[in-house]
């Protein structure tokens, strides 16, 4: 009985990949096999920098609030812990808007903590 290949498939699967390497450089772009492995290679990268992408944020948020924190007569790291001890639930990413935008605010904040 003769081998039964689902051809089909295969060309579908193909293309979807090849059509992912769309505007890659070189063979991979065209040629399945160096592009199957660009496109892996991609999507590792992809889903690691989804995680790095909220690590950069968070330095970001936390040396803009310690920017602002200085400007106002404290130190980051004593704003966070007067924060958590009075029970005021603002995150870093909050923290860092009113630092930047809001500037009174954050100085109303900062003069909450230290009474």
């Amino acid at each position: 009985m003769p081998r039964s290949v689902n051809s089909v498939a295969s060309r579908a699967r193909r293309k979807k990949i090849l059509k992912i390497a769309k505007g890659y450089f070189g063979a991979r772009s065209n040629v399945y096999t160096v592009a199957k492995n660009a496109v892996e290679k991609g999507w590792g990268y992809a889903y690691r920098d989804r995680r790095n992408k909220k690590r950069a944020f968070r330095r970001l948020w936390i040396a803009r609030i310690n920017a602002a924190a200085r400007q106002n007569g404290t130190t980051y790291s004593r704003l966070i812990h007067h924060l958590s001890s009075n029970e005021i639930g603002l995150n870093r990413k909050v923290l860092a808007d009113l630092a930047m935008n809001h500037p009174d605010t954050f100085k109303a904040i900062i003069s909450e903590c230290k009474n």
